[in-house]
């Protein structure tokens, strides 16, 4: 039986230009976790990551906190099937039909519109997001261009088949990705529900990872959002 660290990257720059990197808090975190990892001689025999640059820059991270601590970290693969589902694309095209015929949408946009300071910020765009995303997820929406929450589970659920398959057997590995796709293992491991499922990727924090057994015939949870190397509580985020 393989072991599976599923990593969600660290904190990604939210309300930038760009969202696609990891903010200094971000890079905070990955260094932590790859120098808490190094510390307990956590190896591992392989290693894959999705395309974001945030998944692949908290992966460089924590590989350079290997080296610096004298261990071996393998060469990832990037596999696209680990980016994560397109939920900026979704509230971008969803939005304007929403805001006309939806009072609730309207009234968090509004909140979201006249809130200031970043944490403020956080929290109002996050319950627009939810609320947004649990319509997509339900198939209450469908944007044009946008994979469905249907293909996006079928998505995820390709890679670990293909990259789990490709090692041998007691192997430990670890895949560096964002909350959906964790989400998505999550499904599988525990047969959750895609709303269940889709709460389940609220909680995953930044660099937080979640560990897996699985064979042929088997995929099921040991450990979900283990953050034992964020041990300040103002370098805990889940945005």
């Amino acid at each position: 039986m393989g072991t599976l660290y599923l990593v969600r990257h660290g904190q990604a720059s939210f309300l930038e230009q760009n969202y696609d990197k990891l903010s200094t808090l971000g890079e905070t975190q990955a260094r932590l976790l790859g120098e808490y990892w190094a510390r307990r001689n956590i190896v591992f025999d392989r290693t894959c990551v999705g395309p974001c640059v945030r998944q692949k820059d908290t992966l460089k991270l924590v590989s350079a906190a290997y080296e610096k601590a004298g261990l071996k970290f393998p060469e990832p693969l990037m596999l696209p099937e680990f980016d994560e589902y397109q939920g900026e694309a979704v509230l971008k095209r969803s939005l304007p039909g929403l805001l006309e015929n939806d009072q609730r949408i309207r009234d968090l946009y509004a909140a979201f519109q006249s809130s200031t300071g970043t944490a403020e910020q956080r929290a109002t765009f996050q319950k627009l997001f939810e609320v947004v995303i649990g319509q997509w997820v339900r198939g209450e929406i469908a944007p044009q261009g946008v994979e469905t929450w249907l293909e996006f589970c079928s998505r995820v659920n390709s890679g670990l088949v293909k990259f789990l398959s490709a090692g041998v057997r007691g192997e430990r590995v670890a895949i560096f990705s964002s909350g959906g796709p964790i989400a998505v293992a999550m499904q599988r491991a525990l047969h959750l529900s895609s709303e269940r499922a889709l709460q389940v990727s609220w909680m995953s924090r930044n660099s937080g990872w979640s560990e897996f057994l699985y064979s042929a015939e088997l995929f099921t949870l040991s450990s979900f959002n283990v953050h034992g190397h964020l041990d300040d509580p103002a370098m805990m985020t889940y945005r």
